[in-house]
């Protein structure tokens, strides 16, 4: 029909697919274009709602007559076709800030270089648990652009990445939180830690004196980007190492939160769920949400006292001989392994290898030539991830059981160093799913 406005959407994975969905409910005319493989399942998705798509191409004529595009975090402000779009004018956003036009909903968008996901997950739980009507979406679970299609959240909470900030120009956060600001993607910044700063900081854009921004005092990157942008929104930085006036601090291995006076929230560290040092910041961000929210004391304590993280994702499994094992079965894509490496704060042995979908490795390099001392291939074929990591990485062994890759890193670990299960791959050449490649992994590892 005339006159339909054409949204062009690069990248069909979950935020792509996602938006598509949102993108046609508003009566656009949606093409999805992916220059990698469309996995089976999307793919699926995206015939049963009859939306035109192309894998493994970018067509420009297809492309270049777009109104507007939503594009995949993933895909470089550098990529031929983005610039070929900005240099036509047409607008390129991402799917949050797509998302966000067709909602009411309130949003907690937590952002930080580490931490991110447990944050978003803890502070989902405290939220759900109080009993807000909340959704959970950006970096992690089902698209937000889809469950504003579908669903009818009175509240969100956001994983954001700087990717994802660096596509969103109208988007406001109604509570942002800034977990810590570490050199990382550098290569996507122009190897500049204060543009990839700036980035992260976009997460207060557009925030008034109602908002609320939440940041971690000790991390000096954080305040360092703070002294060139004043928020205008209420904020409340969280410490461990000094007393702050409202927001968190901890004294005694006590935590304490106070948003207004006489009203504070006290924690020992002993209870909560989540333990070690990074786990008490993340902690206390989720708290101050919460605290904000007016939620009540004891729910928020009895929730920072049972929540679990996702079993398979980043799971601690054992510490044996100083050594930690982390099952992070759960990252079947190179994107989810990136997290769990960019989230390393140790040497880490990698486990990965599967069932291939295509992978592109470029985006693991950086961090495996920073953090990993040797990978350890746990698949039927390797040769692309030797091809991908031979020049990175002094070793790389090949594995064919859970009881040999665990036993291996073992070996090649030392104390104080991280085995990491995150295999950036499916796992049906050796295992049923991801869950059974994990709980062979754990079992493997406790029998050490």
């Amino acid at each position: 029909m005339a006159g339909q406005s054409r949204v062009v959407i690069l990248g069909a994975g979950e935020s792509g697919v996602g938006a598509a969905k949102l993108a046609q409910q508003q009566g656009f005319d949606v093409f999805v274009s992916d220059f990698g493989v469309i996995t089976d399942h999307y793919k699926a998705a995206l015939k049963k709602l009859s939306i035109a798509f192309e894998s493994e191409k970018h067509t420009e004529d297809l492309i270049l007559n777009a109104d507007e595009v939503i594009k995949s975090p993933g895909i470089p402000a550098t990529a031929a076709i983005i610039k070929k779009l900005v240099a036509k004018g047409i607008s390129v956003i991402s799917e949050i800030e797509f998302a966000k036009r067709y909602t009411n909903a309130k949003t907690i968008c937590i952002t930080g270089s580490n931490g991110k996901s447990t944050t978003s997950l803890l502070t989902y739980h405290i939220l759900k648990k109080a009993g807000l009507n909340v959704g959970l979406a950006g970096n992690i679970g089902q698209s937000f652009a889809a469950q504003v299609a579908t669903e009818h959240f009175d509240w969100y909470v956001l994983e954001i990445s700087s990717f994802m900030l660096d596509d969103m120009f109208k988007f406001k956060a109604d509570v942002a939180v800034l977990l810590n600001i570490t050199p990382d993607h550098l290569d996507r910044y122009d190897y500049k830690l204060e543009n990839y700063a700036a980035s992260k900081m976009r997460i207060i854009q557009n925030q008034t004196g109602n908002d609320v921004f939440i940041y971690c005092a000790d991390d000096e990157e954080s305040l360092k980007a703070l002294k060139n942008i004043k928020p205008q929104a209420k904020t409340y930085p969280f410490s461990i190492t000094k007393k702050v006036e409202t927001g968190a601090f901890l004294e005694n291995d006590t935590i304490h939160i106070l948003i207004e006076p006489n009203n504070e929230l006290t924690m020992s560290i002993s209870d909560l769920a989540l333990q070690g040092k990074h786990n008490i910041y993340n902690s206390m961000a989720s708290g101050i949400v919460a605290k904000v929210l007016e939620l009540r004391n004891d729910s928020i304590r009895e929730s920072m006292g049972d929540f679990k993280n996702i079993e398979h994702r980043l799971e601690h499994v054992a510490k044996i001989s100083g050594i930690d094992f982390i099952n992070d079965s759960k990252a079947t894509n190179v994107n989810s392994t990136w997290y769990a490496l960019e989230s390393m704060s140790t040497d880490v042995i990698l486990i990965m290898g599967g069932v291939d979908k295509g992978n592109d490795y470029n985006m693991l390099k950086d961090l495996v030539k920073s953090k990993v001392k040797a990978i350890v291939c746990l698949g039927k074929d390797n040769k692309r991830i030797h091809d991908a990591f031979e020049d990175d990485v002094d070793v790389i062994v090949n594995t064919f059981s859970a009881d040999e890759a665990a036993q291996i890193a073992y070996h090649l670990a030392k104390r104080g160093d991280t085995v990491l299960l995150s295999p950036a791959c499916a796992s049906f050449d050796l295992f049923k799913n991801y869950e059974d490649r994990g709980n062979q992994f754990k079992a493997a590892v406790r029998e050490l």
